[in-house]
């Protein structure tokens, strides 16, 4: 039977600007025959369906609706300017993914204070640069309206973080961590060298954190996210995972204070800043959470893993601070896993690593299935929870498919795209009226857009977008 996609050969060719090395890897995933095929080779079990209509639902969450249950999720373009502002890339980015037609649009991480900035590119809110967020708040609008119709209107959400241990704000490390981590400090290039650990002192221009940094820090989160509503963001998401420092601070048993040992120190900074900003700014302004759910990290220094097995996932805590999230009026929730700086296999699937020497442990199919399988558990545990699901980009032409089986079967309400959005921005407009991906333009998972932020470059699809970044990548 043909489903539309061609015989698609799944191809990455280390030469394309990425390498001097030829290799290819190949998967056959141009139809779902062939992909279960594939699914039984490597003994996976991922759901797929040809029909997938049911993407274009609308998703009520709270107080916000979604036109229609595709998401473009948070990814870090590094193309602001000094002061944080949106840059021309930036402006140029959103416009693409606006018009691609997603229902959500998750605005990358957005720093709430300039020392918590990951490169000195990423955006920071601040009252100088409000009327640039505007604009790119009207532009984004405007780009929906021009190619999907004038009823069209995407949910757009800021994302407010602080870096912590990987902050670069002057494109340098400069840590600023939460407690002293052997897993962390010895293996993440962007964290502290081990031999400090070892010695039980600070690097340079690292900082381990206080109590009264964190209790003034929460005040930077009330007035980013009162910028944010006023730029015209629909909601601001307080980011806590992949390792920056509200997801340190849920694994911090091992920090003493107010902030740390117990589930209820470690996860109050979170907590907090989210009934600051109710009090605030009023329970009628949307909050949503990014969470990390497992981070692959061994106790006592993880967070959602195992205690004897940190290879395995144990969602007991995670669940119950989205209850407490929950309770506080939260409905959508960006589910997302691992560390990108520790084990970037977790949380984006790959064919080739951004890190030199990294190889997976795992086939990417196994990390396909492994999210799909927590999310669904997490959206089964609060079924009125909007959870946006994460690690669809890797499936290439069957994204659709297996979104929709998802969907479908109650494992997730809406889907995420991330690397994908990178490669083809218009992939839900596509999916939504072709019913299906253009071979040609979908991501392979090469790694190239990770490469390029670690990089401290622009960051966007050096295959499918090479004119705006492969020549950046040579300079």
């Amino acid at each position: 039977m043909d489903y539309g996609y061609g015989d698609f050969l799944y191809i990455i060719e280390d030469a394309m600007r990425l390498s001097d090395k030829k290799s290819s890897i190949r998967y056959n995933l141009g139809s779902i025959e062939a992909f279960k095929r594939l699914c039984a080779k490597e003994g996976c079990h991922i759901d797929v369906q040809d029909e997938i209509s049911i993407l274009s639902e609308p998703v009520q969450a709270g107080l916000l609706m979604m036109p229609n249950s595709l998401a473009v999720h948070p990814m870090e373009g590094a193309d602001g300017d000094d002061h944080g502002s949106p840059g021309p890339l930036t402006f140029r980015r959103y416009q693409r993914f606006a018009a691609g037609g997603a229902g959500l649009i998750w605005l990358e991480a957005i720093a709430v204070v300039p020392e918590g900035r990951s490169n000195p590119h990423q955006l920071w809110i601040n009252k100088s640069n409000i009327t640039a967020f505007t604009k790119l708040i009207n532009q984004i609008h405007q780009a929906a309206k021009d190619s999907i119709g004038s009823k069209h209107r995407p949910i757009v959400i800021a994302q407010l973080t602080h870096s912590g241990r990987y902050s670069r704000p002057y494109g340098f490390p400069e840590p600023m961590i939460l407690q002293f981590n052997p897993f962390l400090d010895a293996l993440c290039p962007m964290s502290i060298p081990a031999a400090n650990h070892a010695s039980g002192l600070p690097a340079a221009k690292t900082i381990l954190v206080d109590d009264e940094y964190l209790d003034n820090l929460q005040w930077k989160y009330v007035e980013a996210a009162k910028l944010a509503f006023e730029a015209g963001f629909d909601a601001v998401d307080i980011k806590a995972c992949h390792g920056y420092l509200i997801h340190e601070l849920l694994s911090s048993r091992c920090r003493s204070g107010k902030y740390g040992n117990t589930f209820e120190n470690r996860s109050r900074f979170l907590l907090e800043v989210i009934d600051k900003i109710h009090q605030n700014l009023g329970a009628d302004y949307p909050i949503t959470c990014r969470l990390g759910f497992y981070d692959g990290v061994p106790c006592p220094y993880g967070w959602g893993v195992c205690q004897n097995d940190f290879s395995k996932a144990d969602l007991e805590e995670p669940r119950k601070l989205m209850g407490l999230l929950m309770q506080r009026g939260i409905r959508l929730f960006n589910f997302t896993i691992g560390n990108p700086y520790l084990n970037p296999h977790l949380g984006r699937p790959f064919n080739r690593s951004a890190s030199e020497g990294y190889i997976s442990p795992e086939h990417p199919l196994k990390g396909v299935e492994r999210m799909i399988t927590l999310a669904a558990e997490v959206q089964r545990h609060y079924p009125e929870a909007v959870v946006v699901g994460t690690g669809y980009s890797w499936l290439g032409p069957m994204m659709g498919c297996a979104g929709a089986a998802a969907k479908a079967l109650g494992k997730i309400k809406i889907v995420g795209a991330g690397r994908m959005a990178f490669a083809y921005p218009d992939f839900a407009k596509d999916l939504l009226n072709k019913r299906h991906l253009e071979q040609n333009k979908v991501c392979i998972a090469c790694s190239g857009c990770s490469q390029l932020l670690r990089s401290g470059l622009p960051t966007g699809c050096l295959v499918r977008d090479p004119d705006f970044y492969a020549k950046k990548e040579k300079n």
